[in-house]
């Protein structure tokens, strides 16, 4: 099957570069690209009627091309699914446990010291974050004391 989709994938972009030849071939209606490209010299190979010759060739090229393309694009599908699968080169299942998971873990955290504190923190409910204490606010200058 892999040799096959090979195969017509390179058909597809032969296809491909013929579509685009056929199409530089053309003469515009205007002289624009086909004319500044070669569309007088496929006049002259394929005679008075080169317009009608390109034109269909153009439609056959296009219609095989998407014919093509959709067959290639069934044909991965169908390589993906069950060529891959056979091989064992498909995914692992994976057991979902039914029972749920043990208790959480504790997200409590050991009191907060700061270093010349004199506030002791309560102990924290369990399932809490202890609160942060600070330093206790330095004493008022006292004003001068006059005797």
């Amino acid at each position: 099957m892999s040799i096959l989709l090979g195969i017509l994938t390179f058909v597809l972009i032969i296809i491909s570069i013929f579509i685009v030849l056929v199409v530089l071939a053309q003469k515009a209606k205007d002289g624009g690209m086909g004319a500044a490209l070669g569309g007088g010299a496929a006049e002259a190979a394929f005679g008075a009627e080169t317009g009608n010759v390109l034109s269909k060739s153009t439609i056959y090229a296009a219609v095989l091309f998407f014919v093509l393309a959709f067959i290639l694009y069934l044909g991965r599908i169908y390589e993906r699914k069950h060529v891959s699968a056979a091989d064992g080169n498909a995914l692992p299942a994976i057991a979902v446990p039914a029972t749920p998971a043990a208790a959480p873990v504790s997200t409590t955290l050991p009191p907060l010291t700061v270093p010349g504190s004199t506030v002791t923190p309560a102990a924290p409910a369990a399932g809490t974050v202890a609160p942060v204490t600070t330093n206790p606010p330095p004493p008022a200058p006292e004003a001068a004391k006059q005797p």
